[in-house]
């Protein structure tokens, strides 16, 4: 008898620990044991924080510009014997998805598609591949928020600088993957069930965009996005071309070619921070006559994909965490070998904003802009939901070791000097 109620002990104590560490990592999900760089409201410390992780950590380029109630409230351009300053050109990699997004909603604000059309409705110059799925389900909504079904989880890689670019078309039924590997753009997943990640779901965007709109796409979004905010400096060109523009380095610090890209509506917009605040100033400022209506800049954040019931997409932008009011944190970060890495994120609550594009390190820009999401809501985006469960591991194995040496009391008290009865 003995011997079974301090087996039934154990399996107590296993269970009372198993519990914990689970307490442990969902507690760590909503930032309980992290600390923000800075304390609330204090954008001085934050950027002295921020600029000092650059130095040490970013051996090439970076532009950082910091927003305070829509005002700048710092920038800072490093190196300084590089001439780094808010009219260099970077590559913003996959933040060239929410410059396709923002496109695409212009269409659906004039009346020309509707969010909930099928895609094959307005193409014709590419259909999907043939499969198991209705690719009517393969919808303009589905594709902005990665809904669609899509298995390509593109990726696209780069071309050499003396390399042809291939046609919209061509690219479509033959993507160059970063992965190296045979990649198509197909349907291989139930349009709706879950969120894959597509490179490819863009690119459909952008032939949707110039068949809908009879204009070449990088022309579509000069003439209704860039010139109308006088983002003189941003365009799809070759960076290479680009006077000005940063220069390319690895992870290192070792200077690296430039790359061309052939999916520009996914991932070959150039930008300056200069250009990238007069977007955010624009998208902060809800008297601003923007080229979209504040209703449809709202409807981009609302949640359009879940991960284990987190909202994590809207239309076309990555929604990072939630804010005080119930909005959320909103925008897109971009990221491509051999060391690019963008982020901008706006808070809508206040209009606080966070614009860094780095060129010599593959996460900088995410990794500090994930601390601006901490400090503006005390949560870890979704991001850095690796670093939030390792935030974790000592909270459960200090609170595993805790219920261990009481158990051991308990157990020397219960069943070792006669507590319990054979």
């Amino acid at each position: 008898m003995k011997i079974i109620k301090l087996g039934l002990f154990a399996l107590g104590v296993l269970v009372a620990v198993g519990a914990w560490c689970a307490l442990a990592v969902f507690l760590g999900l909503y930032g309980w044991w992290m600390t923000p760089i800075a304390k609330e409201g204090d954008h001085a410390a934050f950027f002295t924080e921020a600029t000092q992780r650059i130095d040490e950590s970013n051996p090439g380029n970076t532009a950082f510009i910091l927003i305070g109630d829509g005002d700048v409230v710092g920038e800072y351009y490093a190196p300084d014997n590089r001439n780094i300053d808010a009219q260099t050109v970077f590559p913003t990699s996959s933040f060239s998805k929410w410059i396709t997004a923002l496109g695409v909603m212009k269409l659906v604000e004039e009346g020309d598609i509707a969010l909930d059309d099928p895609v094959s409705a307005h193409i014709t110059r590419w259909r999907l591949p043939d499969s198991e799925f209705d690719e009517d389900g393969v919808t303009i909504r589905r594709l902005l928020s990665h809904m669609a079904g899509l298995t390509d989880g593109l990726g696209f890689a780069d071309y050499n600088a003396n390399e042809t670019l291939p046609s919209l078309e061509e690219t479509l039924a033959d993507p160059r993957a970063s992965s190296g590997q045979d990649v198509r753009i197909e349907v291989g997943a139930a349009p709706g069930e879950e969120f894959a990640y597509s490179g490819g779901g863009y690119l459909i965007l952008q032939l949707l965009i110039e068949e809908v709109s009879g204009k070449a796409y990088q022309a579509f979004i000069r003439d209704e996005l860039l010139a109308p905010l006088d983002m003189t400096q941003s365009s799809f060109r070759f960076i290479g071309d680009i006077e000005g523009a940063t220069q390319s380095f690895d992870a290192s610090g070792a200077v690296a070619p430039h790359y061309q890209y052939a999916a520009a509506g996914a991932t070959g917009f150039s930008s300056s921070a200069a250009d990238l605040l007069r977007l955010v100033t624009a998208l902060t400022n809800e008297d601003a006559d923007f080229i979209l209506q504040p209703e449809t800049l709202a409807a981009m954040r609302q949640p359009e994909a879940h991960v284990l019931g987190a909202p994590i997409w809207g239309l076309g932008t990555i929604l990072y965490a939630p804010t005080k009011s119930g909005d959320f944190i909103y925008g897109h970060d971009g990221a491509n070998e051999p060391a690019i890495n963008v982020s901008v994120r706006i808070n809508p609550d206040n209009h606080d904003a966070y614009i860094m594009l780095v060129n010599g390190h593959p996460s900088l820009a995410s990794d500090i802009g994930g601390e601006w999401v901490l400090w503006q809501t005390g949560a870890p985006d979704i991001l850095s939901t690796e670093k939030a469960m390792k935030s974790a591991l000592l909270p459960a194995a200090l609170g595993s070791l805790l219920i261990l040496i009481v158990a051991a009391v308990w157990a020397r008290r219960l069943f070792f000097r006669g507590g319990a009865s054979a």
